[in-house]
This record gives structure tokens, sequence and C-alpha cells, in this order.
């Protein structure tokens, strides 16, 4: 039985979408509990189920199910868990595990939540050692699932953990030599009980390869992309499209069926339930960067086209029609990085630099018809980004670090009156308006990120709150930054928000 259920999955493996969404190639059970084990991975919902016994994970052996992978290197590994049922024995428990070998005492060390909300990290350094874990273990109150994030950084292991819309927390750090360097890898159950079956539900799962500090991607290459939508109401993630090379920036097209975004200095669309990409035609606008995006009435696409031989790459904006075409030309002084449609389609909001402007980037409104530039920020040393009309047009939200650190800002039409919505220790970026006009979503980057920066490569964070201020939630803990949500990115019926991750 067992023996068929790891050929299933390996069969499965080999499905061009199972590929894409699970990781793992491994499913056992070790140290032979009395009650076999089972991995189920839906790839409609992207959902894994494990089903195991065991007596425990602990003293100097474990028994338990285990879906896995091997893996080498630094990686960071985040998914959301939850026990079903009611449970024989409260300890019971799921989580990430990272292991040397399937050997019933062999090292490893995990990142556990348990049933009466124990959320650990715990650890056997030795094999036939006996188990461990710090002596301030955090007892949570009980609740339907955690998030669970557990990093490798060489030698050292970090957990973190969340409750649903919560920012991770750190949990724990612990040294672990592990040799060789190559480590089994996933997530586990196990029952606490000898003769009892446990399941666990596990989502939004992924495994992604952090860079080191001070990674130059355009010198040392770009690391792969996903293409990811999250249903706002449940938090369900669905990734949609992976490449090993770089694409950024969705924005939902019109008809609700495919998602607009560029990659290679072009622009494509996709299916929002996958499959392969299209190019979208702009004509001899064949270096576009991630600043574009479709008007209130569907009919026009804005892009920002990096013209050759101009200073600051010469980022300019255009128009074409929504199905392709010829690129109009609508600003001439550069940069220009588009943002922005006002909701009557007669002006684009962008950001950029003019001689009048000081070294600061500013938010600019200009007419499509007449090509009339009007500034709308002055805030001189300041750096404000973002910008986007709500439905209504009765505001603009962006981005801006007037207050000391990045945050999400709503201003007047004329620019005269601001509002600050957003007051934490992140850096929060990229502020989008839901069609039907009562949520944002943004991008927020941890604090010890420049101000000013919004690079790749980063644990940020997708959270949502009222257009008219409140506290923000989390929606999606994510490893990006710039590319993955630069853009607006809902879906016209105000339900799902696509955006972009990293992975290998």
């Amino acid at each position: 039985m067992r023996f068929l259920l790891a050929l299933c999955l390996l069969l499965m493996t080999s499905s061009p979408v199972f590929s894409q969404m699970n990781p793992f190639d491994i499913s056992a059970d070790v140290g032979k509990p009395s009650v076999a084990g089972s991995s189920h991975f839906d790839p409609e919902s992207q959902v894994f189920t494990l089903e195991g016994g065991g007596y425990n994970i602990w003293f100097e052996r474990d028994e338990f199910h285990y879906l896995h992978k091997k893996l080498a290197g630094d990686f960071l590994l985040t998914a959301h868990f939850s026990l079903e049922g009611e449970g024989q024995d409260p300890h019971r428990k799921t989580g990430w595990m990272v292991r040397e070998s399937l050997d019933p005492g062999a090292a490893h060390v995990s990142a556990v939540v348990h049933d009466d909300g124990l959320t650990a990290m715990q650890w056997r350094e030795l094999r036939g050692a006996f188990m461990r874990d710090p002596e301030d273990e955090i007892f949570a109150p009980k609740r339907a699932y955690e998030i669970l994030q557990l990093e490798r950084q060489g030698n050292t292991f970090l957990m973190r953990a969340a409750h649903p819309g919560e920012p991770l927390q750190l949990i724990g750090t612990h040294e672990m030599p592990f040799s060789p360097d190559t480590v089994l890898v996933g997530v586990f159950v196990c029952a606490h009980h000898p003769k009892a079956s446990e399941k666990a539900r596990i989502w939004n799962l992924r495994i992604d390869r952090p860079v080191a500090s001070g990674y130059q991607p355009s010198e040392q290459g770009y690391l792969g992309c996903r293409m990811e939508w999250v249903e706002v109401e449940t938090g369900l993630r669905r990734v949609i499209y992976e490449k090993s090379d770089r694409f950024e920036a969705p924005n939902w097209m019109p008809d609700g069926k495919r998602l607009l975004f560029n990659m290679d200095g072009q622009l494509w669309t996709l299916p929002v339930e996958g499959g392969e990409p299209s190019l979208l035609h702009t004509g001899f606008a064949n270096r576009n960067n991630n600043d574009h995006g479709i008007s209130f009435d569907g009919s026009t696409i804005a892009i920002s086209h990096h013209r050759p031989g101009l200073p600051d790459y010469g980022s300019t904006l255009y128009t074409v029609p929504i199905e392709g075409g010829t690129p109009v030309q609508i600003t001439e002084l550069t940069p220009s990085y588009w943002h922005g449609w006002r909701p009557d389609g007669k002006t684009l909001l962008f950001v950029g630099k003019r001689p009048t402007s000081g070294s600061s980037y500013h938010i600019f409104e200009v007419d499509i018809n007449t090509k009339q530039e009007t500034q709308l920020t002055f805030f001189d040393g300041n750096h404000v980004d973002g910008p986007e009309y709500s439905p209504d047009g009765q505001w603009i939200y962006y981005n801006g670090n007037q207050s000391g650190t990045m945050q999400i800002w709503r201003m007047s039409p004329d620019g005269k009156v601001h509002e600050q919505l957003t007051f934490d220790e992140y850096n929060d970026w990229f502020p989008h308006i839901s069609p039907d006009g009562q949520w944002l979503v943004f991008i927020s980057f941890p604090p010890d990120i420049d101000v000013d920066d919004h690079p790749s490569y980063q644990r940020v964070m997708l959270r949502l709150m009222p257009t008219r201020g409140g506290a923000p939630r989390v929606i999606a803990h994510l490893f990006g930054g710039q590319g993955s949500i630069n853009v607006p990115s809902w879906s016209p019926d105000s339900k799902r928000i696509a955006f972009v991750s990293n992975s290998e």
C-alpha cells in the first residue's frame, strides 16, 4: 500500500499542474507507526491533506507521516496548517520538519503547532539523542489554524509563526550542523497516540530560496517567479504560472478571465486558471517596465516604455488599445512611470522627476489630449510613489515617507489635502483600490529596508484595509517585493487579487 502511494505521488508529479504546485516527491511513514499514513494533493485547490498515526515525535525516536523532498542550501518554508476534527490527544501535531534522514532517531528541527495551541520550535541535534525545545514554549490560544515559517541560514534555523491576518513573529532560533548539507524538507502529521489516525490540512505552501544581503539581480541573475492570486475572503492562494526567469506586475483584464503582465520588455496575457502566456502587441514599445494599467472603462492600456538614449532610463508614458496596437505617446519628459487612470479616462497619474521639481520623485497628472502636465505633490526631500484614483474620483491614494517611514496616504485630486492611513513600523507601498471602492491592498516591506526602496527578494506581506482607514490585516506572506504588486491587480468583482512571488 505504501509503495502504491509513493508510486501515485511520483506519477502525479509528472503532471504539469502538479509539478508546478507540489514540490514534494516522497510520502513515507517514519518509525513504523501501527496506523499507516497517507498524503493527498488536490491540484485544483492546491491543498495538501496528510493522515497519519504515531506515538510521538519526541525522546530518542519518532513515529509520524512525512511528505518531503531533498533540498540543499538555504531555504524559506511557509504554509498554513490546520488539524482537522476533534482529535484523540491534545498534543497531536503538524508543521514543517527538516530532517537528516528517515531513520526514526535522526537529527531534525521542526516548526510545530499542537492541537492545544502549543506552538514551538523543537529539535534533536544528534541521531538517537533526546528531543529538545526552548524553555519558554509559547501556548497560543487554540485557533483553527496557524501560519508557520521555518528558514535555514547556513546552520542557523529560524522559526516564525502567526495567527490569520497577523504579521509573522519570531518564535526561536537554533544551530543545527546538519551533515551533509542536503536534508529532507517537508510537512508532517503525528497523532501522538499509538492507535489513532489524525488528519492535517495544509495550504498556501511555498518553498523559497532567499538571497544573500546585497544581492544584485542584474549581475547575479534573477530568481524565478510565480504568478498567483488570492481569494480575499478565505486567504486561499493559487499558483497559475511559473517560470525560472523574471516577470512582473499583473493587472486583471476587464473580461475577468485573463491577467496582463510584463515579461522581457513585452506585455502578455495569461488565463486566470493557468496556461501559457499570449503576447499582447505594443508595436515599437518593446522595453516596457512594470508600470502599466487599464482604464476604468476597459478600453485602453497605459504603458511605461523606456525610450533609448535618455537619462534615468527614459521611461515614457504611452497608451494602446486594450487588444494591443500602435502606442500613442503621452509624456515627452522623462522619467515618467505610470500608476493610475482618472475614472473619466481623461488624465493619467504618474511618478516622475522634472527640472523644476528638484531631485525627489513627485506625483504628476497629465492630460491625454493636450499632454499638459500638472505637479500634485511638493514634498522636497521626501519620496512619494504609487498614486491611484479611487473609483469615485474623490481621492488619490499613494505611498509617501513624509512621516519618517513609508506609509499609505490619500490626497484630494488637487493635491491640497493629505491624510495618513497607515501608522506602523513597516514600509508600505503601492495602495490599490478594489473596484467596489471598499478596500485597499498594499505591500509591506520589513522595517530594516531602506525607506525609499522596494527591492526584490524580501519577506513581505500583502495587507488589506478599508479605504477609509483602519487596522490592516495580512492576506498573504510571500517572498517577493519589486514587481509583486506594483500596479492595480484586483479582479473586476473585487474578490481576488493577483500578484507575483519569487521562487527558485
